[in-house]
């Protein structure tokens, strides 16, 4: 009887193989579902209350539109050429905020980009780990963590482009098709006229792949044996070349060392057999390290040779080749947070998200790839270098950590996360994942709820609007601070600054010399000096001509000009003051 109830036990128990119609059925069931909560969980992120780059983009947009590629900046009172280095995207946000409804359709976008930048990391997850589980969860953590870069900026258009990138190489490497090629080719392309300051980053894509192809290729060239053997080889040669001419008393000398050198050939031929043998196996099982040789990296070269000539296909001439060097030339990553190196205890997540990577890899016997151990060191490099590039270590060494992570479950458990994903596609499955979604979104969500799309805390919103009703503001020479410059020239206020970094420093404005410095104008060292009182203000301001100087009440300078004589406060609000000055 015991023995019956086993059977039909076990007979409840047992589960049917899945077919191949089954199995695309869940996937398709899966994606489904994935793509509506990570789309969701992005809505959720992006943030209500725009960034200062936003205010510029507008205006030099509407700019182009009306004046074209002309070299000129129209909006600070100081006479500066200008390279519009991200025209095409200025182009597209000041059409979307005059023509699809001002703000709100500019957070809407902004939604819609975030959207496609989570879902497509998911299907590029999905194609580096083949499993949909670990890639759908892996995409909402990473999208969590690039909260703080998801703004309507050129950077998120250009995150995807990345992210489009690695999916595009990943399909080349795989299938060779050449619609892949044409898009790695097509990406560069966007990226340049986009976002020029971004387009060499585009390379730093490629170099894992090609690094691991290069040492995969020297390994396997056997270069000490191949040494060691051309040399027996030359020996031999040289000997019989003597054995040739030597006497009857010589040869048999010189036969002796020909067989001496044979048998060492011989011998070192047979220990490198023995050689291949193991190290094929230990590549089969390796310890940590894989390293790959993928034939097709060979075009993938070729395809990163012909992108190197994209950079001339934009109105703005040389700007993608120069643009990046002449930022580290100048004095503002030194200035502005977003290019400070970055220090790991401010920035927990990071520390957290490295530290966990590590200890998979050095507890578990889990094994990275080359290429991928080439990412996160050089994405970790640059990260510690500069702050903003901690997105890139995100998106990209998400991707790693997915590729590891699946790895190590599918040695413990292969069929986990099918029984899972059956469960989630489940009636049941879908309500519960739907509802856990909504709950953490919902959470998310609730700091943007009443925010306001214009943080007047942070933008002279009411000080611009009385400068515009009471002040000749087209002809004024303002001083105003660098975060809020962009929205003075939004309202269409000349400035002395805003966030176009760029612009205001010699690098940019001037031409290069003979002794190899620039000789245009330290607009933004000025600023830098004036703001922290590290120079007499007057005595800038007389060189700038400077009329009038609107500053946050909390800053070291109001606390001066409040004492001075020579500056008579006309307008104060909670955040911003406005001070006249005296001038003969």
């Amino acid at each position: 009887m015991k023995e019956k109830n086993k059977k039909v036990a076990t007979k409840k128990t047992e589960r049917k193989p899945m077919t191949e119609k089954d199995k695309k059925l869940l996937n398709i069931a899966f994606n489904i579902l994935a793509v509506f909560c990570i789309a969701i969980f992005c809505i959720a992120l992006t943030p209500k209350t725009f960034q200062n780059d936003t205010f510029y983009t507008i205006k030099v947009g509407q700019g182009i539109r009306e004046w074209g590629i002309d070299g000129q900046d129209h909006y600070s009172f100081i006479d500066l050429p200008y390279t519009y280095p991200h025209w095409l995207y200025d182009v597209i946000i000041s059409l979307i905020f005059d023509f699809l409804g001002g703000w709100t359709a500019l957070y809407v976008s902004t939604m819609v980009l975030s959207c496609a930048l989570g879902i497509l990391l998911y299907f590029t997850l999905k194609k580096v780990t083949k499993n949909s589980l670990i890639s759908f969860l892996i995409a909402l953590g990473q999208m969590f963590l690039m909260k703080d870069y998801i703004a309507a900026r050129a950077q998120l258009v250009t995150f995807i482009l990345f992210v489009l990138t690695i999916l595009f190489i990943e399909k080349f490497l795989e299938s060779g098709k050449k619609r892949y090629a044409v898009g790695l080719i097509i990406i560069p392309i966007l990226i340049a006229n986009i976002h020029s300051a971004v387009w060499p980053f585009y390379f730093v894509l490629f170099l894992p792949y090609i690094g691991e192809y290069i040492i995969r290729i020297i390994l396997d060239a056997h270069i000490v044996h191949n040494i060691y053997k051309w040399i027996i080889e030359l020996k031999i040669k040289r000997t019989n070349d003597i054995l040739k001419k030597a006497s009857k008393e010589d040869v048999t000398k010189f036969q002796a060392k020909i067989a001496e050198l044979t048998k060492l050939q011989e011998e070192n031929n047979s220990k490198f057999e023995v050689t291949l043998t193991k190290r094929a196996e230990k590549r089969k099982r390796p310890f940590k390290l894989k390293i790959e040789k993928l034939d097709r990296v060979k075009w993938l070269i070729l395809i990163m040779f012909i992108c190197l000539f994209t950079g001339l296909l934009t109105p703005i001439g040389d700007m993608p080749y120069t643009y990046t060097l002449k930022i580290m030339q100048g004095n503002t990553t030194a200035s502005i947070s977003e290019h400070l190196p970055l220090t790991l205890i401010d920035s927990k997540s990071t520390l957290f998200c490295l530290t966990l990577v590590i200890a998979i890899l050095i507890f578990t016997d889990s094994k990275i790839r080359l290429r991928d151990l080439f990412f996160l060191a050089g994405l970790t490099l640059l990260a510690l270098m500069s702050r903003r590039q901690v997105s890139m270590l995100v998106l990209f060494g998400g991707i790693v950590f997915a590729r590891i992570l699946t790895e190590l479950l599918e040695r413990f458990d292969k069929k986990g996360t099918k029984e899972v994903m059956n469960f989630m596609t489940s009636t049941i499955g879908e309500i519960l994942t739907i509802l856990f979604i909504f709950s953490i979104s919902y959470f998310v969500y609730i700091p943007n709820q009443n925010q306001p799309y214009v943080d007047i805390g942070s933008y002279p919103v009411e000080a611009a609007k009385w400068v515009k009703e009471n002040l000749d503001y087209k002809n004024i020479r303002m001083f105003n601070e660098y975060n809020y410059g962009s929205y003075l020239l939004f309202e269409d206020i000349p400035v002395f600054i805003d966030s176009r970094c760029d612009l205001y420093t010699p690098e940019f404005n001037g031409e290069k010399g003979e002794d190899g410095k620039y000789d245009g104008q330290d607009i933004f060292t000025d600023f830098m000096n004036i703001s922290s009182i590290a120079t007499y203000y007057d005595t800038k301001f007389d060189e700038y001509d400077i009329t009038h100087v609107m500053t946050k009440t909390n800053t070291k300078l109001n606390m001066l000009l409040s004492r001075d004589d020579g500056y008579t406060r006309i307008y104060k609000d909670d955040d911003f003051i406005i001070y006249e000055r005296e001038t003969e």
